[in-house]
Protein backbone atom coordinates (compact mmCIF):
# COMPACT_ATOMS: atom_id res chain seq x y z
CA UNK A 1 0.00 0.00 0.00
CA UNK A 2 2.93 2.47 0.85
CA UNK A 3 4.49 1.64 -2.43
CA UNK A 4 0.98 2.57 -4.33
CA UNK A 5 0.98 5.90 -2.71
CA UNK A 6 4.36 6.63 -3.16
CA UNK A 7 4.11 7.02 -6.58
CA UNK A 8 0.95 9.45 -6.75
CA UNK A 9 3.25 11.45 -4.17
CA UNK A 10 6.18 11.19 -7.05
CA UNK A 11 4.08 11.79 -9.79
CA UNK A 12 2.71 15.27 -8.40
CA UNK A 13 6.46 16.11 -7.27
CA UNK A 14 7.46 15.47 -10.63
CA UNK A 15 4.21 18.30 -12.10
CA UNK A 16 5.19 20.65 -9.43
CA UNK A 17 8.95 20.83 -10.40
CA UNK A 18 7.65 20.96 -14.17
CA UNK A 19 5.29 24.03 -13.35
CA UNK A 20 8.08 25.56 -11.87
CA UNK A 21 10.56 25.29 -14.27
CA UNK A 22 8.05 26.18 -17.43
CA UNK A 23 7.67 29.46 -15.45
CA UNK A 24 11.35 29.95 -14.91
CA UNK A 25 12.12 29.44 -18.60
CA UNK A 26 8.93 31.52 -19.56
CA UNK A 27 10.63 34.59 -17.10
CA UNK A 28 13.63 33.72 -19.19
CA UNK A 29 12.53 34.26 -22.64
CA UNK A 30 10.36 36.78 -21.61
CA UNK A 31 12.32 38.94 -19.27
CA UNK A 32 10.78 41.13 -16.61
CA UNK A 33 11.64 45.04 -15.52
CA UNK A 34 15.12 45.10 -13.94
CA UNK A 35 15.58 45.57 -10.80
CA UNK A 36 17.86 44.88 -7.87
CA UNK A 37 18.51 41.38 -6.71
CA UNK A 38 16.35 39.61 -3.84
CA UNK A 39 17.88 38.14 -1.10
CA UNK A 40 16.25 34.66 0.04
CA UNK A 41 13.21 33.89 1.01
CA UNK A 42 12.36 37.88 2.12
CA UNK A 43 13.07 39.20 -1.66
CA UNK A 44 13.41 43.15 -1.81
CA UNK A 45 11.96 43.73 1.47
CA UNK A 46 15.70 45.29 3.05
CA UNK A 47 15.03 47.76 -0.08
CA UNK A 48 11.91 49.21 1.14
CA UNK A 49 13.56 51.44 3.88
CA UNK A 50 11.92 53.37 6.11
CA UNK A 51 10.84 56.04 3.73
CA UNK A 52 9.47 53.82 0.94
CA UNK A 53 8.53 56.18 -1.80
CA UNK A 54 12.11 57.61 -1.09
CA UNK A 55 13.88 54.41 -1.26
CA UNK A 56 12.25 53.21 -4.42
CA UNK A 57 12.63 56.79 -6.41
CA UNK A 58 16.89 56.44 -6.05
CA UNK A 59 15.96 52.80 -6.43
CA UNK A 60 14.34 53.97 -10.15
CA UNK A 61 17.40 56.38 -10.54
CA UNK A 62 19.53 52.98 -10.80
CA UNK A 63 17.54 50.61 -12.28
CA UNK A 64 14.99 52.99 -14.89
CA UNK A 65 11.65 53.61 -14.47
CA UNK A 66 9.69 50.68 -14.38
CA UNK A 67 11.21 48.18 -11.99
CA UNK A 68 10.33 44.98 -11.12
CA UNK A 69 10.99 43.41 -7.29
CA UNK A 70 10.52 40.61 -5.20
CA UNK A 71 8.87 41.59 -1.71
CA UNK A 72 9.17 37.70 0.08
CA UNK A 73 6.70 36.13 -2.85
CA UNK A 74 5.09 38.61 -4.71
CA UNK A 75 5.88 40.08 -7.70
CA UNK A 76 5.62 43.94 -7.46
CA UNK A 77 6.33 45.90 -10.08
CA UNK A 78 7.19 50.47 -9.87
CA UNK A 79 6.13 52.99 -12.25
CA UNK A 80 8.23 55.77 -11.44
CA UNK A 81 7.06 57.68 -14.54
CA UNK A 82 4.35 59.43 -15.93
CA UNK A 83 4.74 57.02 -19.76
CA UNK A 84 5.15 54.20 -17.55
CA UNK A 85 2.43 54.84 -15.22
CA UNK A 86 0.14 55.96 -18.36
CA UNK A 87 0.96 52.26 -19.44
CA UNK A 88 -0.72 50.83 -16.11
CA UNK A 89 -3.43 53.08 -15.53
CA UNK A 90 -4.60 54.11 -18.71
CA UNK A 91 -3.72 51.45 -21.70
CA UNK A 92 -3.91 48.76 -19.05
CA UNK A 93 -6.51 50.05 -16.62
CA UNK A 94 -8.86 47.00 -16.82
CA UNK A 95 -6.37 44.95 -16.10
CA UNK A 96 -5.29 46.32 -13.36
CA UNK A 97 -8.42 47.41 -11.87
CA UNK A 98 -8.17 44.85 -8.54
CA UNK A 99 -6.36 45.13 -4.73
CA UNK A 100 -3.57 42.20 -4.13
CA UNK A 101 -4.74 40.96 -0.58
CA UNK A 102 -3.20 43.10 2.18
CA UNK A 103 -3.65 43.02 5.94
CA UNK A 104 -5.06 46.27 6.23
CA UNK A 105 -7.99 45.96 3.72
CA UNK A 106 -8.32 42.75 5.95
CA UNK A 107 -8.52 43.46 9.51
CA UNK A 108 -9.29 47.15 9.55
CA UNK A 109 -11.56 47.76 6.11
CA UNK A 110 -13.86 44.77 7.28
CA UNK A 111 -12.11 42.33 5.20
CA UNK A 112 -12.47 43.91 2.15
CA UNK A 113 -16.29 45.30 2.80
CA UNK A 114 -15.22 49.25 1.73
CA UNK A 115 -14.76 50.95 -1.48
CA UNK A 116 -11.71 51.77 -1.51
CA UNK A 117 -10.03 47.75 -1.31
CA UNK A 118 -12.74 45.90 -2.42
CA UNK A 119 -12.17 43.78 -5.73
CA UNK A 120 -12.96 44.96 -8.68
CA UNK A 121 -16.44 43.49 -9.68
CA UNK A 122 -20.26 44.18 -9.90
CA UNK A 123 -20.29 44.55 -5.76
CA UNK A 124 -17.35 47.21 -5.98
CA UNK A 125 -19.05 49.19 -9.02
CA UNK A 126 -22.48 49.34 -6.91
CA UNK A 127 -20.43 50.98 -3.85
CA UNK A 128 -18.34 53.53 -6.53
CA UNK A 129 -22.02 53.91 -8.31
CA UNK A 130 -23.94 54.94 -5.14
CA UNK A 131 -20.84 56.98 -3.46
CA UNK A 132 -20.91 58.95 -7.36
CA UNK A 133 -24.21 60.03 -7.34
CA UNK A 134 -25.56 59.99 -3.47
CA UNK A 135 -21.99 61.11 -2.00
CA UNK A 136 -20.12 63.25 -4.37
CA UNK A 137 -21.84 64.37 -7.42
CA UNK A 138 -21.93 68.06 -8.50
CA UNK A 139 -25.22 68.65 -7.29
CA UNK A 140 -24.57 66.92 -3.47
CA UNK A 141 -21.45 69.07 -3.43
CA UNK A 142 -23.40 72.47 -4.23
CA UNK A 143 -26.12 71.80 -2.04
CA UNK A 144 -23.43 71.17 0.85
CA UNK A 145 -21.59 73.94 -0.15
CA UNK A 146 -22.81 76.18 2.75
CA UNK A 147 -21.91 73.70 5.11
CA UNK A 148 -18.34 73.83 4.01
CA UNK A 149 -18.31 77.83 4.32
CA UNK A 150 -19.39 77.60 7.87
CA UNK A 151 -17.15 75.06 9.14
CA UNK A 152 -14.52 77.11 7.96
CA UNK A 153 -15.69 80.36 8.97
CA UNK A 154 -16.06 78.64 12.40
CA UNK A 155 -12.44 77.70 12.12
CA UNK A 156 -11.31 81.47 11.32
CA UNK A 157 -12.64 82.59 13.88
CA UNK A 158 -11.00 80.61 16.04
CA UNK A 159 -7.74 81.22 14.85
CA UNK A 160 -8.41 84.64 14.81
CA UNK A 161 -9.14 84.69 18.61
CA UNK A 162 -5.81 82.57 19.42
CA UNK A 163 -3.96 86.05 20.26
CA UNK A 164 -0.52 85.56 21.05
CA UNK A 165 -0.83 81.88 21.44
CA UNK A 166 0.77 79.14 18.80
CA UNK A 167 -1.79 76.68 17.50
CA UNK A 168 -1.17 73.13 15.92
CA UNK A 169 -2.67 73.66 12.62
CA UNK A 170 -2.53 70.73 11.26
CA UNK A 171 -5.45 69.41 14.22
CA UNK A 172 -7.49 72.24 14.21
CA UNK A 173 -7.48 71.31 10.19
CA UNK A 174 -8.14 67.86 10.76
CA UNK A 175 -11.38 68.91 12.94
CA UNK A 176 -12.93 71.50 10.85
CA UNK A 177 -12.83 68.75 8.17
CA UNK A 178 -13.88 66.02 10.06
CA UNK A 179 -16.96 68.23 11.50
CA UNK A 180 -17.80 69.55 7.84
CA UNK A 181 -17.68 66.07 7.19
CA UNK A 182 -19.88 64.81 9.55
CA UNK A 183 -22.77 67.51 8.86
CA UNK A 184 -22.88 66.40 5.27
CA UNK A 185 -22.85 62.56 6.29
CA UNK A 186 -24.77 62.60 9.26
CA UNK A 187 -26.72 65.77 9.58
CA UNK A 188 -24.36 66.72 12.71
CA UNK A 189 -21.01 67.68 13.88
CA UNK A 190 -18.56 64.90 15.30
CA UNK A 191 -16.56 67.41 17.65
CA UNK A 192 -17.67 69.69 19.79
CA UNK A 193 -18.46 73.52 18.25
CA UNK A 194 -16.15 72.99 15.58
CA UNK A 195 -13.81 75.25 17.31
CA UNK A 196 -11.14 72.76 17.93
CA UNK A 197 -10.37 73.64 21.61
CA UNK A 198 -9.57 71.16 23.81
CA UNK A 199 -11.74 68.40 22.67
CA UNK A 200 -10.14 65.48 23.96
CA UNK A 201 -12.18 63.04 21.03
CA UNK A 202 -10.96 64.95 18.54
CA UNK A 203 -7.09 64.83 19.85
CA UNK A 204 -8.33 60.67 19.91
CA UNK A 205 -9.75 60.58 16.43
CA UNK A 206 -6.89 62.26 14.93
CA UNK A 207 -4.33 60.14 16.46
CA UNK A 208 -6.84 56.90 15.23
CA UNK A 209 -6.65 58.09 11.61
CA UNK A 210 -2.69 58.51 12.21
CA UNK A 211 -2.33 55.58 13.47
CA UNK A 212 -4.38 54.07 10.50
CA UNK A 213 -2.49 55.56 7.99
CA UNK A 214 1.15 54.50 9.46
CA UNK A 215 -0.46 51.06 10.02
CA UNK A 216 -1.81 51.11 6.23
CA UNK A 217 1.59 52.23 4.82
CA UNK A 218 3.87 49.27 6.29
CA UNK A 219 5.02 47.16 4.07
CA UNK A 220 4.03 44.01 6.54
CA UNK A 221 6.05 40.68 6.12
CA UNK A 222 3.02 38.10 6.36
CA UNK A 223 1.49 39.97 3.33
CA UNK A 224 4.17 39.00 1.13
CA UNK A 225 5.60 35.68 2.95
CA UNK A 226 2.18 33.76 3.62
CA UNK A 227 3.22 31.60 5.93
CA UNK A 228 4.83 33.81 8.15
CA UNK A 229 1.50 35.87 8.65
CA UNK A 230 0.58 33.89 11.49
CA UNK A 231 3.32 34.99 13.20
CA UNK A 232 2.86 38.58 13.13
CA UNK A 233 6.64 38.59 13.39
CA UNK A 234 6.13 42.97 13.17
CA UNK A 235 3.03 42.70 15.31
CA UNK A 236 1.27 45.08 12.77
CA UNK A 237 -2.12 42.35 12.74
CA UNK A 238 -2.53 43.03 16.42
CA UNK A 239 -2.05 47.03 15.87
CA UNK A 240 -4.69 46.42 13.08
CA UNK A 241 -7.03 44.70 14.99
CA UNK A 242 -7.19 47.01 17.89
CA UNK A 243 -7.69 50.06 15.96
CA UNK A 244 -10.52 48.30 13.89
CA UNK A 245 -12.33 47.54 17.40
CA UNK A 246 -11.98 51.50 18.29
CA UNK A 247 -13.22 52.44 15.18
CA UNK A 248 -15.84 50.24 14.67
CA UNK A 249 -17.13 50.79 18.35
CA UNK A 250 -17.06 54.54 16.99
CA UNK A 251 -19.14 53.91 13.71
CA UNK A 252 -21.32 51.65 14.98
CA UNK A 253 -22.77 53.69 17.36
CA UNK A 254 -22.96 56.78 14.90
CA UNK A 255 -24.80 54.40 12.85
CA UNK A 256 -27.48 52.85 15.74
CA UNK A 257 -27.75 56.80 16.87
CA UNK A 258 -29.05 57.29 13.53
CA UNK A 259 -31.22 54.30 13.20
CA UNK A 260 -33.21 55.17 16.14
CA UNK A 261 -33.48 58.36 15.78
CA UNK A 262 -35.20 57.51 12.09
CA UNK A 263 -37.35 55.47 13.93
CA UNK A 264 -38.35 57.78 16.27
CA UNK A 265 -38.92 60.78 13.87
CA UNK A 266 -36.80 62.86 15.44
CA UNK A 267 -36.23 65.59 12.91
CA UNK A 268 -35.29 65.96 9.57
CA UNK A 269 -32.74 64.06 8.31
CA UNK A 270 -31.53 65.18 4.59
CA UNK A 271 -27.91 63.67 5.40
CA UNK A 272 -26.05 61.32 3.26
CA UNK A 273 -26.14 58.76 6.01
CA UNK A 274 -30.04 58.38 5.83
CA UNK A 275 -29.74 57.82 2.55
CA UNK A 276 -27.22 54.80 2.47
CA UNK A 277 -29.53 53.76 5.23
CA UNK A 278 -32.59 53.57 3.09
CA UNK A 279 -30.58 51.60 0.44
CA UNK A 280 -30.50 48.91 3.45
CA UNK A 281 -33.97 48.35 2.46
CA UNK A 282 -34.88 49.58 -1.00
CA UNK A 283 -33.21 48.15 -3.76
CA UNK A 284 -31.16 50.50 -6.22
CA UNK A 285 -32.05 50.01 -9.99
CA UNK A 286 -29.93 47.27 -10.16
CA UNK A 287 -31.92 45.57 -7.33
CA UNK A 288 -28.66 45.72 -4.99
CA UNK A 289 -28.99 46.48 -1.31
CA UNK A 290 -26.23 48.02 0.67
CA UNK A 291 -25.25 45.91 4.18
CA UNK A 292 -24.43 47.22 7.54
CA UNK A 293 -21.02 46.31 7.57
CA UNK A 294 -20.86 48.24 3.85
CA UNK A 295 -22.24 51.24 4.97
CA UNK A 296 -19.81 51.74 8.22
CA UNK A 297 -17.05 50.33 5.73
CA UNK A 298 -18.16 53.54 3.99
CA UNK A 299 -18.03 55.40 6.75
CA UNK A 300 -14.81 54.70 7.41
CA UNK A 301 -13.28 55.84 4.17
CA UNK A 302 -14.98 58.77 4.35
CA UNK A 303 -13.61 59.68 7.73
CA UNK A 304 -9.83 58.44 7.24
CA UNK A 305 -9.17 59.02 3.55
CA UNK A 306 -11.64 62.18 3.74
CA UNK A 307 -10.22 63.86 6.25
CA UNK A 308 -6.44 63.41 6.70
CA UNK A 309 -6.08 63.89 3.32
CA UNK A 310 -7.41 67.10 3.23
CA UNK A 311 -5.97 68.65 6.39
CA UNK A 312 -2.51 67.26 5.59
CA UNK A 313 -2.29 68.53 2.09
CA UNK A 314 -3.59 72.28 3.66
CA UNK A 315 -1.15 72.03 5.78
CA UNK A 316 1.73 71.31 3.66
CA UNK A 317 0.53 74.39 1.77
CA UNK A 318 0.38 77.00 4.50
CA UNK A 319 4.08 75.38 5.39
CA UNK A 320 5.43 75.97 1.78
CA UNK A 321 3.91 79.94 1.80
CA UNK A 322 5.61 80.23 5.18
CA UNK A 323 8.84 79.45 3.46
CA UNK A 324 8.21 81.54 0.12
CA UNK A 325 7.14 84.89 1.37
CA UNK A 326 7.03 86.36 -1.89
CA UNK A 327 4.70 83.49 -3.38
CA UNK A 328 2.30 84.19 -0.17
CA UNK A 329 1.92 88.22 -1.05
CA UNK A 330 1.25 87.16 -4.87
CA UNK A 331 -1.75 84.77 -3.65
CA UNK A 332 -3.03 88.04 -0.96
CA UNK A 333 -2.55 90.29 -3.88
CA UNK A 334 -5.10 88.25 -5.75
CA UNK A 335 -7.48 87.68 -3.13
CA UNK A 336 -7.83 90.69 -2.18
CA UNK A 337 -8.59 92.20 -5.50
CA UNK A 338 -11.27 89.10 -5.82
CA UNK A 339 -12.50 88.97 -2.54
CA UNK A 340 -11.73 91.93 -0.71
CA UNK A 341 -11.03 92.89 3.28
CA UNK A 342 -15.04 92.86 4.63
CA UNK A 343 -15.80 89.18 3.75
CA UNK A 344 -14.20 85.52 3.97
CA UNK A 345 -13.80 83.72 0.45
CA UNK A 346 -16.52 81.55 -0.49
CA UNK A 347 -16.86 78.71 -3.25
CA UNK A 348 -18.08 81.31 -6.09
CA UNK A 349 -14.81 83.26 -5.96
CA UNK A 350 -12.44 80.21 -6.92
CA UNK A 351 -12.87 80.11 -10.32
CA UNK A 352 -11.44 83.98 -10.73
CA UNK A 353 -8.74 82.92 -8.62
CA UNK A 354 -6.04 81.72 -11.42
CA UNK A 355 -2.87 82.28 -9.02
CA UNK A 356 -4.18 80.36 -6.58
CA UNK A 357 -4.78 77.42 -8.34
CA UNK A 358 -1.51 77.65 -9.65
CA UNK A 359 -0.26 77.56 -5.81
CA UNK A 360 -2.30 73.90 -5.24
CA UNK A 361 -1.19 72.13 -7.88
CA UNK A 362 2.25 72.98 -6.96
CA UNK A 363 1.45 71.71 -3.12
CA UNK A 364 -0.49 68.10 -4.98
CA UNK A 365 3.04 68.18 -6.97
CA UNK A 366 5.73 68.30 -4.14
CA UNK A 367 3.07 66.61 -1.57
CA UNK A 368 0.63 64.47 -3.15
CA UNK A 369 -1.46 63.01 -0.02
CA UNK A 370 -0.77 59.62 -1.31
CA UNK A 371 3.22 59.43 -2.33
CA UNK A 372 3.12 55.37 -2.93
CA UNK A 373 -0.45 54.71 -4.89
CA UNK A 374 -2.92 52.04 -3.29
CA UNK A 375 -1.50 48.56 -5.02
CA UNK A 376 -3.37 47.39 -7.70
CA UNK A 377 -2.94 44.01 -8.79
CA UNK A 378 -2.74 42.42 -12.42
CA UNK A 379 -5.29 39.75 -13.28
CA UNK A 380 -3.82 38.47 -16.57
CA UNK A 381 -0.35 38.41 -17.51
CA UNK A 382 0.50 41.01 -20.03
CA UNK A 383 3.24 43.51 -21.64
CA UNK A 384 4.31 46.70 -20.69
CA UNK A 385 7.23 48.15 -22.70
CA UNK A 386 9.20 45.29 -23.76
CA UNK A 387 8.58 43.26 -20.91
CA UNK A 388 6.74 40.76 -19.21
CA UNK A 389 4.66 41.62 -16.24
CA UNK A 390 3.04 38.36 -14.08
CA UNK A 391 -0.64 37.70 -13.51
CA UNK A 392 -0.84 38.59 -9.80
CA UNK A 393 2.14 41.41 -9.68
CA UNK A 394 1.29 43.83 -7.51
CA UNK A 395 1.36 47.41 -9.25
CA UNK A 396 2.75 50.34 -7.18
CA UNK A 397 2.61 53.70 -8.63
CA UNK A 398 5.08 55.98 -7.47
CA UNK A 399 3.20 59.25 -7.60
CA UNK A 400 5.85 61.23 -4.99
CA UNK A 401 8.95 60.30 -7.62
CA UNK A 402 6.78 60.96 -10.84
CA UNK A 403 6.13 64.88 -9.29
CA UNK A 404 9.69 65.26 -8.91
CA UNK A 405 11.17 63.56 -12.32
CA UNK A 406 13.72 65.92 -13.60
CA UNK A 407 12.84 64.61 -16.94
CA UNK A 408 9.12 66.08 -16.53
CA UNK A 409 9.95 68.89 -13.75
CA UNK A 410 12.20 72.12 -14.57
CA UNK A 411 13.75 72.56 -10.81
CA UNK A 412 11.36 69.80 -9.90
CA UNK A 413 12.38 70.05 -5.62
CA UNK A 414 11.26 73.91 -5.96
CA UNK A 415 8.40 75.20 -5.02
CA UNK A 416 7.13 77.46 -8.41
CA UNK A 417 3.42 77.75 -9.23
CA UNK A 418 4.47 79.92 -12.11
CA UNK A 419 5.29 76.18 -13.75
CA UNK A 420 1.14 76.60 -14.35
CA UNK A 421 0.67 79.93 -15.08
CA UNK A 422 0.20 80.40 -18.92
CA UNK A 423 3.62 80.50 -20.13
CA UNK A 424 5.09 78.35 -17.69
CA UNK A 425 6.17 75.12 -18.69
CA UNK A 426 3.13 72.93 -17.44
CA UNK A 427 0.18 75.50 -18.21
CA UNK A 428 -2.17 73.08 -19.09
CA UNK A 429 -1.76 70.03 -16.25
CA UNK A 430 -4.41 69.39 -14.16
CA UNK A 431 -4.31 66.89 -10.83
CA UNK A 432 -7.95 65.04 -11.71
CA UNK A 433 -5.78 61.87 -13.48
CA UNK A 434 -5.91 63.03 -16.86
CA UNK A 435 -2.49 63.89 -17.09
CA UNK A 436 0.45 61.41 -15.89
CA UNK A 437 3.24 64.14 -14.23
CA UNK A 438 1.02 64.91 -11.43
CA UNK A 439 -1.72 62.38 -10.60
CA UNK A 440 -2.15 63.01 -6.39
CA UNK A 441 -5.82 61.17 -6.40
CA UNK A 442 -4.36 58.45 -9.10
CA UNK A 443 -6.35 57.56 -12.40
CA UNK A 444 -8.56 55.24 -14.13
CA UNK A 445 -11.34 53.44 -12.92
CA UNK A 446 -9.91 53.04 -9.19
CA UNK A 447 -9.23 57.19 -9.07
CA UNK A 448 -10.10 58.23 -5.57
CA UNK A 449 -14.01 58.50 -5.29
CA UNK A 450 -14.03 61.69 -3.31
CA UNK A 451 -11.72 63.52 -5.69
CA UNK A 452 -14.48 66.16 -6.06
CA UNK A 453 -15.28 66.66 -2.59
CA UNK A 454 -11.23 66.86 -1.30
CA UNK A 455 -10.20 69.29 -3.93
CA UNK A 456 -12.99 71.70 -2.96
CA UNK A 457 -12.36 71.45 0.33
CA UNK A 458 -8.47 72.02 0.05
CA UNK A 459 -8.67 74.77 -1.96
CA UNK A 460 -11.04 76.17 0.12
CA UNK A 461 -9.65 75.85 3.22
CA UNK A 462 -6.34 76.84 1.96
CA UNK A 463 -7.67 80.26 0.27
CA UNK A 464 -9.28 81.04 3.05
CA UNK A 465 -6.23 80.86 5.50
CA UNK A 466 -4.11 82.75 2.42
CA UNK A 467 -6.74 85.36 2.82
CA UNK A 468 -7.52 85.93 6.64
CA UNK A 469 -4.02 85.63 8.40
CA UNK A 470 -0.60 86.77 7.79
CA UNK A 471 1.53 83.59 9.48
CA UNK A 472 4.63 83.39 12.14
CA UNK A 473 6.53 80.51 13.50
CA UNK A 474 6.79 80.73 17.18
CA UNK A 475 9.80 81.82 19.26
CA UNK A 476 10.84 84.18 16.39
CA UNK A 477 11.74 81.09 13.83
CA UNK A 478 13.27 82.08 10.15
CA UNK A 479 11.00 80.50 7.60
CA UNK A 480 13.87 79.12 5.80
CA UNK A 481 14.65 76.69 8.79
CA UNK A 482 10.84 75.33 9.05
CA UNK A 483 11.32 71.78 9.32
CA UNK A 484 10.19 70.15 6.15
CA UNK A 485 10.85 66.24 6.59
CA UNK A 486 8.16 63.51 5.81
CA UNK A 487 6.84 60.98 8.25
CA UNK A 488 6.04 58.29 6.02
CA UNK A 489 2.24 56.37 6.03
CA UNK A 490 -0.14 55.68 3.51
CA UNK A 491 -0.89 59.43 3.61
CA UNK A 492 2.32 61.82 3.30
CA UNK A 493 2.20 63.67 7.16
CA UNK A 494 4.57 65.95 8.28
CA UNK A 495 7.55 64.72 10.56
CA UNK A 496 7.34 67.55 13.13
CA UNK A 497 3.42 69.46 13.20
CA UNK A 498 3.41 72.88 11.88
CA UNK A 499 2.66 75.02 14.81
CA UNK A 500 2.10 78.73 14.23
CA UNK A 501 1.42 82.06 15.29
CA UNK A 502 -2.11 83.31 13.09
CA UNK A 503 -2.47 87.20 12.21
CA UNK A 504 -5.67 88.28 10.99
CA UNK A 505 -5.14 90.62 8.53
CA UNK A 506 -9.04 91.48 7.44
CA UNK A 507 -11.66 93.70 8.65
CA UNK A 508 -12.54 92.58 12.13
CA UNK A 509 -16.24 91.85 10.43
CA UNK A 510 -15.18 89.94 8.23
CA UNK A 511 -14.41 86.38 10.98
CA UNK A 512 -17.82 87.49 12.47
CA UNK A 513 -19.97 86.76 9.92
CA UNK A 514 -20.95 83.03 9.51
Amino acid sequence: MSALLLYPTAFAIFVVFLFNLRSLLNRRSRPLPPGPTPWPIIGNLPHMGAVPHHSLAALARKYGPLMHLRLGFVDVIVAASASVAAQFLKVHDANFSSRPPNSGAKYIAYNYQDLVFRPYGARWRMLRKISSVHLFSTKVLDDYRHVRQEEIAILTRALANAGSSAVNLGQLLNVCAVNALGRVMLGRRVFGDGSGGGDPKADEFKSMVVEVMVLAGVFNVGDFIPALECLDLQGVAAKMKKLHKRFDDFLGEILEEHKVSLRDGRGKHTDMLTTLISLMDNADADGEKLTETEIKALLLNMFTAGTDTTSSTVEWAIAELIRHPKILAQAQKELDSVVGPNRLVTDMDLPHLTYFHAVIKETFRLHPSTPLSLPRMASESCEINGYHIPKGSTLLVNVWAIARDPNEWAEPLEFRPERFLPGGEKPNVDVKGNDFEVIPFGAGRRICAGMSLGLRMVQLLTATLIHAFNWELPDGRRPEKLNMEEAYGLTLQRAEPLVVHPRPRLFPEAYRRI
